[in-house]
């Protein structure tokens, strides 16, 4: 991890399962983030995130609903004014959620509600901490593209891949999920142009099928396995990952 050197991190999510863990990682770390900025919704009910904040004064958790425009907003001037001046080096997109029905039991309520997590969720939050994105990148002129400079990676799924259908529906359909999740990728295609001019990265990770609440007990990857891994990959990013689709172990995967 020589080479991940951040002064800040957010990750929304993180109350549990994969958000909870990249938390963890990062205060494991032997050069820590001097601002490490735990988001979910609940920070108050979120005992192991109340334990660990109490034991590292480089931990702060923030309350953060991705669907909700007001606790975004409130969660930007918290943070802003912890920052001082300064600006954020990582935003992780973790917040998801998912429901699994097949393509005759899926209605556009269930759908939307997908999409307001999966997909318009990491949008929203993308757009109020861009300054402080772009802030950071700005304050680290000769610092290649990286995470270490400005990066967003938004936590998908191979789930999301159009490609992989035909030898994955049959078996798993996850129908309003893999929409969503193909959404997100989309989004960070955009993201990836639109800010580009700014220093930024942005990169879709994969964490791969984990035994998580979300994942299940079924899962074949645990979850300290799939979070190290992406550690490395964040360690391993430059702008010639800027746009693309990754799993866990750093491999491309298809559109």
């Amino acid at each position: 991890m020589a080479n991940l050197n951040i002064g800040s991190v957010l990750v929304n999510g993180s109350s549990r399962g994969i958000g909870l863990e990249l938390v963890k990682a990062f205060l494991n770390k032997h050069n820590q983030p001097a601002h490490i900025f735990a988001a979910c919704r609940n920070p108050d009910s979120a005992q192991e995130l109340k334990s660990l904040s109490s034991k590292h004064s480089n931990l702060a958790t923030i309350k953060l609903d991705v669907t909700n425009p007001t606790t975004i907003e409130s969660a930007y001037r918290d943070i802003t004014k912890r920052l001082d001046g300064r600006g954020l080096n990582l935003l992780i997109n973790n917040a998801g959620i998912a429901v699994f029905h097949s393509l005759h039991e899926a209605t556009a309520e269930i759908m939307m509600e997908m999409y307001k997590t999966n997909a318009i969720g990491p949008m929203l939050v993308t757009q109020a901490f861009f300054p402080l994105l772009k802030k950071a990148a700005q304050d680290n002129p000769t610092e290649e593209k990286s995470c270490s400079k400005a990066a967003v990676i938004n936590i998908s799924s191979g789930a999301g891949s159009i490609q992989r259908i035909p030898i994955e529906y049959s078996v798993q359909p996850l129908f309003e999920y893999r929409c969503s999740k193909a959404a997100l990728n989309m989004l960070t295609r955009c993201q990836a142009e639109t800010y580009k001019t700014d220093g930024i990265i942005a990169v879709a990770l994969a964490p791969g099928w984990v035994q998580t609440d979300m994942g299940g007990p079924k899962a074949p990857l645990k979850l300290h396995e799939s979070v190290g891994g992406m550690m490395k990959v964040f360690d391993a990013l430059t702008e010639k990952d800027n746009g693309g689709f990754l799993n866990w172990r750093g491999q491309t995967l298809p559109w």
